[in-house]
């Protein structure tokens, strides 16, 4: 059974997650190489891309299955 976390502990952690919790990206790229950095840009835009490349893929799926609906 879980926990339950005391009211102020959590209002006190909801509001270092505010005041720190965006500066994830931030930090974590000052403490990489430069190559580190590109590798990690890298993957982002691979997965970016695999995800475009997805959705265009299953656009164009319908585009045909209603060309070939339409022949019959």
């Amino acid at each position: 059974m879980p926990k339950r976390v005391p009211p102020e502990v959590f209002a006190y952690l909801r509001q270092m997650g505010k005041a720190y919790g965006s500066q994830g990206g931030k930090k974590a790229a000052k403490n990489m190489t430069a190559e580190e950095r590109s590798a990690r840009a890298k993957k982002a835009s691979m997965a970016a891309a695999k995800k475009r490349t997805a959705k265009r893929l299953a656009r164009e799926g319908i585009k045909r299955e209603r060309k070939a609906a339409k022949r019959r």
